[in-house]
């Protein structure tokens, strides 16, 4: 306990810290109320949870062109769309460059098909560009195979088993879950994908998708190229690397989930161990992942 509260003495603004270790009862410590609130960009990984147990129904391959699924949006793509696949989607290398600029995702039309329709900044599979818009569509291609919205499709095939009552996702004009962004959650609550993450897609006794999809979540990685994280004045070492929906660390084989102002949940597989921080720090968030090495992972061992 004494090295989590350390964390919250950083100046970090941390809110809450749950630290999750094989054979060891969880510990929880928060400095602020423990209400849901929005993971921001952790909510990603949720996303590329959601394709992974649609792959394992057999609703889906990461490998279908996005416009096998999306293709009844709009009769006129933009060139090279055509080539853009989920997979390209999940390790943001689709080529897209297009932003969804109000801070509200509020805007006339239809988003996808302003992203389907927006000239590409690259070709499909040439390189990393973080875009919200990627998952944005991972969350409307996930409502197209099985007529579920994103949220709906989880409940209860992930939220039930984890415990988490009746998540809210924000959603877009039109009710489609943002995907990107915008999923509520309390620490604990994305402590439990952490962990089933940990486990290779296994909660207490059940599988919640496939052990296959989780390991290629790190092994299918592309390198960011110099990627400069909100918050942030240059590159960090600990964002080089990104995988399905999730970011690699550069220490101990770590892997994690990540948000805005500090919502982690990295996940430790030498240690066992996962350990999962909600914060509203204004700084860069790396500063974050640098004092849970510092103060955390050495109580770890």
């Amino acid at each position: 306990m004494t090295a989590v509260q350390a964390l919250g003495d950083k100046g970090l603004a941390v809110e809450g810290v749950h630290v999750c270790a094989h054979n060891r009862p969880p510990i929880e410590y928060h400095w602020v109320a423990d209400v849901r609130r929005d993971i921001f960009s952790a909510s990603k990984t949720f996303t590329a949870v959601a394709i992974g147990i649609a792959e394992g129904e057999g609703l889906l391959h990461v490998d279908d062109a996005i416009l096998s699924h999306l293709g009844h949006l709009t009769s006129a793509p933009a060139n090279g769309v055509e080539a853009i696949t989920i997979r390209h989607l999940l390790t943001m290398t689709s080529g897209i460059a297009y932003r969804w600029e109000d801070p509200d995702a509020d805007q006339p039309g239809d988003a996808a098909v302003d992203i389907l329709t927006t000239p590409l900044g690259a070709a499909p599979g040439s390189a990393f560009a973080y875009r919200g818009a990627n998952t944005y569509l991972l969350s409307r291609i996930i409502h197209t195979c099985s007529g579920e919205d994103l949220r709906d499709f989880l409940s209860p095939r992930l939220f039930a088993p984890l415990a988490i009552g009746n998540p809210q996702w924000l959603r877009c004009p039109l009710g489609y879950s943002l995907g990107a962004v915008g999923l509520h959650l309390r620490t604990a609550e994305v402590a439990r994908l952490g962990r089933t993450l940990l486990d290779g897609g296994r909660f207490l006794d059940k599988q919640l998708l496939p052990a296959s999809f989780v390991t290629s979540m790190t092994v299918d990685c592309v390198a960011t190229n110099g990627h400069v994280a909100t918050g942030a004045t240059a590159p960090h070492k600990e964002n080089a690397l990104y995988g399905r929906g999730v970011w690699l660390c550069q220490r101990d084989d770590a892997w994690r989930m990540d948000g805005l102002y500090g919502q982690f949940s990295v996940i430790l597989p030498r240690h066992r161990a996962c350990v999962t921080t909600t914060a509203h720090y204004r700084g860069p968030t790396t500063d974050i992942l640098d004092a849970i090495w510092s103060d955390i992972v050495p109580a770890l061992d």
